[in-house]
């Protein structure tokens, strides 16, 4: 969605960011610590609560901020504070149903965001943004009811996998997809949907991967991304790390369809080749254009910024070799260059903010 100007001011809006990062931090070092990185954490429970912090407290809250820059309107922004607030609750140990209710407000928020955006703009993309929303909030409840974490994580990615999805569709009326690819897109919808929703029974397992691979399946042939990729400069960047996050998104539900069942080895490898695969390199691609919108800030392009994704995609392939053959230290090692890629991510962020304010100056 196109930001608009309108909301709060910059000046409010970095610390709703902070607060999303303070979380990535967090659950970057919880799961570390789960490997037996020896790592500081607040208490040892910290460990247990690795997924909320990076989906809710981080992930939700960067996207419920961008949501609200492009809403306009200041009530949007305690979606972001309340998620925000949240990951920041349980890394001080608070009662877990805190942290638990602060991230339900914050998707109510973002869900209530997302309609209003949708009322006014009644395209596909933004349904399947709303479908998105509609999924964590579901997930986020069900958690709060003390539902666990594996029980509601496909409902949490397919927040983030249908919020990816709505966006690159938007930005597909470059080259619109035919009427044909529509239909199918739409059926893709209703099969994630339904699987996600399944999964909290213990059901519905093939179902989700097959609307996962068909995501990932169409995203590959539908996005602009296949013909930018032969451009230069920042725009094949953002093409490159679109393409690759596709392809981690096909892995991990053949995987998952594969296992048949989000158990045991299996749970490791189709959860990080997504979450960390796809959404990751996501975000590596859309930092360029996210946080300029979001804080105002100039990101030139460098050839630096394929560093954090050639470092991410190699520890994540090492991280699912020591899975996949039993391998504890391979496994233990990559999950370690995971957080190392994180780091470089935001090492070249901030060196590309201070290349753009110096040149800003000149």
């Amino acid at each position: 969605m196109t930001a608009q100007s309108g909301g709060l001011g910059v000046p409010f809006r970095l610390p709703l960011l902070i607060l999303g990062f303070v979380s990535l931090a967090s659950g970057v070092l919880a799961g570390l610590a789960r490997f037996g990185w020896g790592v500081p954490l607040p208490s040892a429970q910290l460990a247990l609560l690795h997924g909320p912090l990076m989906v809710c407290g981080f992930l939700g809250t960067v996207i419920g901020l961008e949501r609200a820059v492009a809403l306009g309107r200041r009530w949007a922004y305690a979606g972001p504070l309340l998620t925000g607030l949240g990951g920041v609750a349980i890394l001080l140990g608070f009662p877990a149903f805190i942290g638990a209710s602060a991230m339900v407000l914050g998707s109510a928020v973002l869900l209530t965001g997302t309609m209003l955006i949708t009322l006014r703009q009644r395209e596909l993309f933004m349904v399947t943004m709303a479908l998105g929303a509609v999924s964590w909030l579901a997930g986020n409840l069900l958690w709060l009811a003390g539902a666990g974490v594996p029980a509601v994580v496909a409902l949490w990615i397919n927040f983030l996998v249908l919020t990816i999805a709505g966006e690159r569709l938007e930005l597909s009326r470059f080259l619109p997809p035919s009427s044909g690819a529509k239909r199918i897109f739409k059926v893709i919808l209703v099969v994630l949907v339904a699987g996600g929703f399944l999964s909290v029974i213990g059901a519905g397992i093939v179902i989700y991967g097959t609307g996962l691979l068909g995501l990932a399946l169409w995203l590959l042939r539908q996005d602009i991304a296949r013909r930018t990729v032969r451009e230069q400069g920042l725009t094949r960047f953002i093409a490159v790390c679109l393409l690759s996050g596709y392809a981690w998104l096909a892995a991990g539900s053949l995987a998952l369809l594969a296992a048949g069942s989000l158990t045991g080895a299996a749970y490791d490898a189709v959860l990080h080749a997504i979450l960390i695969g796809f959404v990751f390199s996501m975000v590596f691609g859309h930092a360029p254009i996210i946080f300029p919108a979001v804080v105002r800030v100039k990101m030139p392009y460098h050839w630096t910024f394929y560093l954090p994704l050639l470092v991410l995609h190699a520890s994540l392939l090492m991280r699912l070799a020591g899975s996949g053959l039993a391998l504890p230290e391979l496994q233990s090692l990559g999950g370690l260059l995971n957080a190392a890629a994180l780091v470089l991510f935001i090492l070249s962020t901030v060196s590309s903010v201070i290349r753009g304010f110096r040149a800003g100056k000149n």
